[in-house]
């Protein structure tokens, strides 16, 4: 099947997704609601995609004949992260359609290949330089200056994978960083982390979700506030730049886009996630249709409504002992959407869920969340 179609998918066909976390538990809900079958590949039993969908083939992400096996059952296959095998892909296609396609994966999948492709694209980005080695890594300060992040161009999320430079020697984690390709790019003096979520309709139509803001602990995203509280001048640069990606790229599903906003209020894009994304949850509740309903009409064909946003939120990821507070908590808390990803294990720093709170007063949506405060 061509995997650029543009004959709409429609209910009762069967969607493959590719990762069974919550991403994938997010989108699998949504598909069901429209009525779509579900499977799942994922390595982990029961994971928490898997625990609403149809069926689960239970093997790794790299298994060839496991992927194969997803696409044979399947009239439409996405993923729900970046590192997936674009071999075993684009051998899949002969069964199934991928919309979204094997080159988002190579240009997102890769820090050095998404910088360059934004750059050549206009978009613009922070300084930055290939690094393979110390000679290159000296070549890369010149060109990039200090301070600097060094980071691998693949794998490494929620801080993992990168190592702050401020002077000439490297650490051991650098040193250690340097055994495999890497990225050096200028650090930036910003005032906010913003993100926007972007879709792209099998028609070339281009919707956006409103802009919001990020605010991280240890590397993490910790709360989103939708919308941002910026200027109209940066919605407008922020819609500009996605409207533009989404084209660039010839995008279907959602693509999640991180800025940094600059002192002059400039964006600079920090990176593209080629999925739904953790800063877009609050569109579940907040918006007219969720990022994961748009992400399965884009992919399916189906046509996507313009996004309206019905009410301010905040969006508070349930980091480890943060899930046991917050259903601790939950009769004390009527005004909470509560999301649990069911994820057999509780572990410091791991995602194990999200509140919304949808309320017009931020402050009194973020004051709704202390008590979670200093939980890990």
């Amino acid at each position: 099947m061509n995997s650029n179609s543009k004959q709409p998918i429609l209910p009762p066909a069967t969607i493959g997704i590719i990762g069974g976390g919550q991403l994938g538990q997010m989108m699998a809900l949504s598909a069901k609601a429209m009525g779509y079958h579900v499977g799942v590949l994922d390595p982990t039993p029961q994971a928490p995609a898997a625990q609403v969908a149809d069926f689960q083939i239970t093997a790794a992400y790299d298994d060839q004949t496991a992927l194969l096996a997803l696409a044979k059952r399947s009239a439409v296959l996405t993923y729900e992260f970046e590192n997936v095998d674009e071999t075993a892909l684009k051998a899949a296609q002969q069964y199934a359609a991928l919309p979204q396609g094997t080159q988002l994966l190579h240009i997102t999948g890769n820090r050095l290949n998404e910088k360059q492709f934004l750059h050549d694209h206009g978009i613009p980005v922070t300084p930055f330089a290939p690094v393979t080695d110390q000679k290159t890594l000296t070549y890369a300060r010149q060109r990039v200056g200090m301070p600097a992040i060094l980071k691998t161009v693949t794998g490494g999320y929620d801080g993992h994978g990168q190592v702050d430079l401020n002077q000439a020697d490297l650490t051991p984690a650098g040193l250690a960083l340097l055994k495999q390709p890497c990225i050096l790019e200028a650090r930036q003096v910003f005032r906010l982390e913003v993100s926007m979520m972007v879709t792209r309709s099998a028609a070339g139509v281009v919707t956006t979700f409103p802009l919001v803001e990020n605010r991280h602990q240890h590397h993490i995203l910790h709360t989103t506030i939708a919308p941002a509280n910026v200027g109209e001048k940066v919605h407008a640069s922020a819609r500009k730049i996605a409207v533009s990606i989404a084209q660039a790229l010839q995008l279907r599903g959602v693509l999640g886009i991180e800025f940094f906003v600059l002192p002059d209020d400039t964006l600079l894009v920090n990176e593209l996630a080629p999925r739904p994304h953790n800063s877009g949850h609050y569109t579940i509740e907040a918006c007219n249709i969720s990022q994961f309903e748009a992400h399965i009409r884009s992919i399916c064909g189906l046509p996507i409504p313009a996004i309206q946003q019905t009410q301010a939120a905040v969006m508070r990821n349930l980091l480890g002992a943060d899930l046991t507070i917050a259903r601790e908590n939950l009769m004390a808390h009527p005004e909470w959407h509560f999301h649990d990803y069911g994820k057999a294990v509780i572990r410091p720093q791991r995602k194990l869920g999200h509140i919304t709170v949808l309320n017009n007063d931020i402050d009194q949506a973020l004051a709704s969340l202390q008590l979670l405060k200093g939980a890990q």
